[in-house]
């Protein structure tokens, strides 16, 4: 299976060391500072992230576009609404 290709992200917030929820208050703020169609991407080490990020997204309408994930280690990519 071949990794998926590098999204181009136009802002990045290291949230690595940080719990819920600070990960997506970072994310939000950041995302507040982007226009509609820019990328965020926020890398985060809570393993609850992944379960906040599709939920944010959801009730944002902002896109959770991809996830890549190592080594207790995660990367988001927002899509801004």
């Amino acid at each position: 299976m071949t990794a998926p290709a590098p999204v181009a992200a136009d802002r990045e917030v290291d949230a690595r060391g940080l719990n819920c929820p600070l990960p997506i208050l970072r994310a939000k703020k950041a995302l507040s500072d982007l226009t509609t169609g820019q990328v965020l991407k926020v890398v985060a080490t809570d393993p609850g992230a992944q379960r906040d990020f599709q939920a944010f997204a959801k009730q944002t309408g902002n896109e959770l576009i991809q996830v890549d994930a190592s080594d207790k280690e995660w990367s988001f990519y927002l899509k801004r609404r």
